[in-house]
């Protein structure tokens, strides 16, 4: 209807648009070593390589390619994710206090540049290109952990799940993107170009960034003033949590269950996201042995379901919060329903019989499942020494800790806001 238009064409709807945007870039500069280890690492087709030699070599693009072994390979993909451990949280502490503007602009900025030096860094040796992997993934954790703060100053409560869904669906995106056209540019212009292209994409996008947005909207200067005191009013009848100015309540959040329970189903639901996006290129290469180009269109074909379930989700759940659905209830549902099946789908995979129809079609499931939890890794190589029994080893693993997570969480979870986290006094002694 008219209400509903207007309301996709608000402010607070160009700032969700915005996030978009922002993690699309961050997401697919984190995940293009997922199709371009494909062609760095070109193991199935020989006409690539000259020699068996460790030293960078080069293919018909000029571009190098190297013997890294699948344990080198598992390492390499999991830098990607060793300096977000730190950073996720820490920038959501650090954008309440000096705001998202800041910490997602400067943070998309430098994994921006890193981007551009990866190839550089892959050509001086092992060691240069972990570490500048892993210095990217501590400005990565910034980008993802940064942004949420923003909402508490931007979404209303009942439209919080869509806009913050619409956000995040820019990750699914990126990879789906990244995927599909990193093949191309991998065959037609060499893998090096994947890295210049999306890293002179986030420079751009870093400096546009600082100009489009503001941390809230009473600083906003094109904002409409009924749109502006509707969100502010909104949110006026919200409990209100501890200032950021205020210590941390270290103690009491480490005896939080609820909050030990959103950690442990993040992490697992993360081991099942980071699993599907880096080793789906790995896995179909595996088992059909497909050019570089054909395993980009095929690995990304469930990312764009995942993309538009990602948005739907968020809309239900809030279409839920409005039929007087409990918060706890639609929130557990929801991340029931991003766990369980889709780890299911892929533990069962390595048992059938291997073909394009049964393989894509519960790899699409899995993955348009799996972005309903938005609304509520490790070194896997070590386990793929036997190719055949090691993927079940992988998917298996996978499905025990999702398992594991999403438990812990249906018991101890909480959508209350705790008590340590609630606005307090400070009295001095």
């Amino acid at each position: 209807n008219i209400f509903q238009c207007l309301n996709l064409c608000s402010t607070r709807y160009g700032v969700a648009f915005i996030i978009h945007i922002c993690n699309f870039i961050a997401t697919a500069q984190q995940n293009v070593m997922s199709i371009t280890m494909v062609a760095m690492v070109n193991s199935t087709d020989h006409r690539f390589l000259f020699n068996g030699s460790t030293e960078g070599i080069l293919c018909f693009h000029k571009a190098p390619v190297y013997n890294w072994s699948p344990q080198i390979q598992g390492i390499i993909f999991g830098s990607a994710s060793y300096g977000m451990l730190l950073t996720l949280t820490l920038s959501g502490y650090l954008a309440g206090r000096v705001g998202t503007k800041r910490v997602v602009g400067v943070s998309l900025f430098a994994s921006s540049i890193l981007n551009i030096f990866t190839p550089l860094a892959a050509e001086f040796g092992l060691v240069p290109l972990i570490a500048t992997r892993t210095l990217q993934s501590l400005a990565q954790g910034s980008v993802f952990g940064g942004q949420f703060a923003l909402w508490e100053k931007w979404g209303p409560p009942h439209e919080r799940s869509r806009l913050c869904s619409i956000g995040i669906s820019g990750m699914i995106l990126g990879i789906f993107t990244i995927i599909l056209l990193g093949g191309i540019i991998c065959q037609t212009l060499g893998w090096p170009f994947a890295f210049y292209i999306l890293g002179a994409m986030g420079c751009v996008y870093s400096l546009l960034w600082f100009v489009l947005l503001y941390d809230d909207p009473v600083s906003h200067p094109w904002i409409n003033v009924t749109e502006k005191e509707y969100i502010l009013s909104s949110l006026a009848h919200q409990i209100q949590v501890s200032p950021c100015k205020q210590p941390l309540p270290i103690k009491a959040m480490l005896r939080s269950l609820p909050l030990w329970s959103m950690f442990v189903c993040s992490f697992s639901h993360q081991w099942l996201i980071v699993t599907v996006i880096v080793y789906t290129p790995t896995y179909i290469s595996f088992l059909f042995n497909i050019n570089v180009r054909d395993n980009g269109f095929l690995s990304a074909l469930p990312f764009i379901i995942a993309w538009v379930t990602g948005i739907l989700g968020g809309h239900l759940a809030d279409f839920l919060l409005t039929k007087n659905f409990r918060l706890i209830t639609v929130r557990k549902a929801a991340t029931f329903l991003g766990n369980f099946p889709p780890s299911v789908l892929l533990a069962v995979l390595p048992f059938l019989t291997p073909s394009y129809i049964t393989t894509m079609t519960l790899l699409t499931l899995s993955c348009g499942l799996g972005p309903i939890c938005q609304s509520g890794d490790g070194d896997l190589h070590s386990y793929l020494h036997d190719p055949e029994f090691g993927w079940r080893n992988v998917f298996l693993l996978l499905l025990a800790i999702n398992l594991s997570g999403l438990i812990f969480y249906l018991v101890f979870g909480d959508a209350d806001v705790q008590d340590w986290a609630k606005e307090r006094k400070l009295t001095r002694l």
